[in-house]
């Protein structure tokens, strides 16, 4: 998803918000923590502290990535008295972005527009992981022209849940159908929400069925026409 990317490069720079972006960070070890390659997490766990141990904060475009560095760095390192210290001290200056930019820079508009009705999905990893649901909200109803409308079992999985869906696809595609079954009874003219590996899911299944809707990550709906 590199124009998400993108997108958060021009949020912060619209913002004033200065940023390093480490060109030699990786992947949070979070694949290889869930099943159950614990050394070679703990390996790349090790590299992130040491690329981002320094940094004032740390914002990511993904929950599922800051419950790893914010809950399980510290467990995963707990016996590493060289990297546990760290990891717990980083853990408090890592945060999910739209949390970052209402929690920590106090931004309560972002400056940004879009004409429509927009429907928010409650990433599991965000919502029950990070405790983050009322900062993503705010900011949708900060763009000009938006108008955010209710959507049934937001906060309901939407089947995704790493390799869950592709060990059971049986299970995962009716539950992804029935978050799109809802998003249509909505009436929005999106659907937005502030996790890679939800959008992924559901906009796969949004493209094969359903083309004409559009499924947007809320960093690119955030960064989109300045008012």
């Amino acid at each position: 998803m590199p124009d998400t990317g993108k997108s958060a490069v021009h949020l912060f720079n619209r913002l004033g918000i200065p940023f390093v972006y480490h060109d030699n960070q990786t992947c949070c070890g979070m694949p290889a923590f869930n099943t159950g390659f614990w050394p070679e997490a703990r390996k790349v766990a090790r590299h992130f502290i040491e690329v981002f141990g320094e940094d004032e904060a740390v914002a990511s475009l993904s929950g599922s990535c800051v419950e790893m560095i914010k809950i399980y760095y510290p467990e995963l390192l707990v016996e590493d008295a060289s990297y546990y210290t760290r990891a717990l001290e980083l853990s408090q200056r890592t945060y999910e972005l739209t949390q970052y930019l209402v929690d920590v820079a106090g931004l309560e508009d972002v400056g940004g527009r879009f004409e429509g009705k927009v429907a928010y999905h409650e990433s599991c990893k965000l919502n029950i992981g990070l405790g983050v649901s009322h900062q993503p909200k705010k900011l949708i109803r900060s763009l000009q022209g938006a108008e955010l409308v209710p959507l049934s079992n937001a906060d309901v999985c939407c089947g995704f849940g790493g390799e869950f869906s592709h060990k059971y696809p049986d299970i995962s595609e009716p539950i992804v159908a029935d978050k799109v079954k809802n998003f249509l009874e909505s009436g929005a003219d999106v659907l937005t929400m502030a996790e890679p590996g939800c959008f992924l899911n559901i906009s796969g299944y949004i493209s094969r069925y359903h083309p004409e809707k559009n499924v947007m990550h809320i960093v690119d709906l955030l960064a989109g026409e300045v008012r």
